[in-house]
């Protein structure tokens, strides 16, 4: 609220009624001045109004101090005159005795602004405004806002000699009031030299724009020139430090191997589940002769018993990190430990993988550049799973270096084997080159996981190997329980955890074939 200070006259009874006024100007137009909270301000005419609700006469800017009413509001050249009507209460009583002796002899308005803007020495211009109180204040801000007559009436209870009690009035003669100026007034406060707006100031006015925004920097550019030439270093105060969002992170938390397997649905109840599977098949044969017997041969369903296992990681944050942070610490940790349970459970189905493979899995690649060995090992491998069950590979599942090498396979022309667009060979393609995982070489689904080299197998790395499966033969199960917040009021902390309950198994081993260096398992 700009508050702003004002010459003021205190007007004569009139006859025997009191009639407990003041008068005056409460805004000149047009005048630069200062208002309370140091800013240079000043009204154009028309900025406030003469209608509507009436000001609150009150002492000080001080709400709890009311002492009356604005009674009459008039808009003239010189800018807004007042008339304003003192209670007739105790604190009426003395505001006017102050009043008659000089104590008080200005007012101040409180004016809330609802448009304006700046003019080119950057004093803010009030064209429209809600004149809400106006004040009896003891110092003016101009040196002619004097009151040099005084004429009041308080009824007064004066005992007399021989005769009943009688109200007398009480008056105070000074010299004329003086005259309404009509000229520019000068201000008794000198106005404020420019100065260099806070961070705070200079970031609201950059997110408001348009003029005040230009203004702003118009203002720099003043003190600027004024103070000579002013670097960086000079504006440490207004210089802001911007945050660019989002948040870098080194991981991408993805799980191929998961998404190629689908994670299925987990059971509620219990610590362990079963996975029913064929372990001994029937028989079915020629008749060798009429009314002979069948072929007979047992047929038994076996169970695997399937585990849980619960992933999960905690995180203790202070209440004020979450609080001052932006972009949010909170939000960060969350999308972080989302991505950690990712992985961790990536690497689930690659330990559980490799610790399934045996010798009898394994196809031994003796060079990872020679591109005829490599075809005819992924066929050996193809040809050995469907051996044991008519089933067919249908994924390639390898680590970043395997698939590096897979991209250097050249033919005996250097062409590459499986080229990013149009096929040469036709066997395949690894699509975007080193932009992307995807890929269908010899029409297989391609698979890169960074976390398969994350376990080894017997005494090599399992990310040397080409892994060549079919998908039905490893499961996944999964539970995702999401994050949970538990509030610590006696430290002001927040502990957040992220959980879920996660299962992998290899059903069938005949599903793998790895096709890599020579290894004992």
């Amino acid at each position: 609220m700009l508050k702003f200070n004002t010459t003021v006259e205190v007007q004569a009874a009139e006859g025997d009624s009191p009639t407990r006024t003041i008068s005056g100007l409460a805004v000149p137009w047009d005048v630069a001045a200062v208002e309370s909270g140091g800013t240079a301000v000043k009204f154009a005419r028309g900025s406030l109004p003469t209608d509507g609700p009436a000001p609150k006469l009150i002492e000080g800017h001080d709400a709890g101090q009311i002492r009356g009413l604005v009674i009459d509001r008039v808009d003239t050249e010189a800018g807004m005159q007042f008339t304003a009507r003192i209670a007739a209460t105790r604190a009426g009583d003395d505001a006017l005795e102050l009043l008659k002796m000089g104590a008080i002899d200005s007012v101040s308005v409180g004016v809330n602004p609802t448009k304006w803007t700046y003019d080119a020495d950057g004093v803010m211009v009030i064209e429209a405004g809600d004149w809400m109180e106006l004040s009896l204040v003891a110092f003016p801000a101009f040196e002619a806002a004097q009151i040099t007559k005084v004429a009041a009436q308080i009824p007064q209870t004066v005992p007399k000699e021989d005769t009943p009690m009688a109200e007398e009035a009480t008056t105070v003669e000074a010299a004329a009031p003086a005259e309404t100026p009509t000229t520019p007034i000068v201000f008794a406060q000198p106005k404020r030299a420019l100065k260099l707006p806070s961070p705070g100031e200079y970031i609201y006015a950059m997110k408001r724009g348009g003029h005040d925004f230009a203004q702003l920097n118009d203002n720099i550019a003043k003190i600027a020139a004024a103070q000579g030439d002013v670097l960086v270093a000079d504006a440490a105060g207004v210089v802001p430090v911007p945050i660019v969002a989002p948040v870098y992170d080194d991981i991408n938390p993805l799980r191929p191997i998961v998404n190629a397997l689908g994670a299925r649905s987990m059971p509620d109840a219990g610590a362990t589940f079963i996975r029913p599977y064929v372990k001994v098949h029937s028989a079915v044969g020629e008749q060798s002769t009429e009314l002979s017997n069948l072929t007979n041969a047992d047929f038994e369903v076996d169970d695997i018993v399937v585990t849980k296992k619960t992933f999960g990681g905690r995180l203790y944050l202070s209440e004020q990190v979450i609080d001052w942070s932006a972009p949010s610490m909170l939000d960060q940790a969350i999308i972080d430990m989302a991505g950690q349970y990712a992985l961790a459970t990536e690497k689930y189905v690659v330990d559980q993988m490799a610790a399934a493979v045996t010798n009898s899995q394994e196809l031994i690649l003796s060079s990872y550049t020679d591109d005829e060995e490599f075809i005819t090992e992924l066929y050996l491998g193809a040809s050995s799973m469907a051996s044991t069950g008519n089933y067919l590979p249908n994924a390639l599942v390898v680590a970043p270096g395997i698939w590096a090498k897979l991209g250097a396979l050249v033919d005996s022309q250097g062409r590459p084997v499986f080229p990013q667009v149009s096929p040469m060979s036709g066997i395949g393609n690894l699509p975007a080159g080193v932009t992307a995982w995807n890929g269908n070489p010899l029409g297989l689904q391609l698979v890169v996981s960074n976390q398969i080299g994350t376990q080894a197998i017997g005494n090599k790395d399992a990310n040397e190997y080409y892994w060549l499966i079919n998908t039905r033969g490893i499961e996944c199960y999964e539970s995702y329980k999401g994050f949970i917040r538990d509030d610590n009021p006696s430290q002001l902390g927040v502990n957040i955890a992220v959980r879920g309950y996660f299962a992998a198994h290899v059903v069938d081993v005949n599903m793998i074939r790895i096709i890599g260096p020579d290894a004992t398992f």
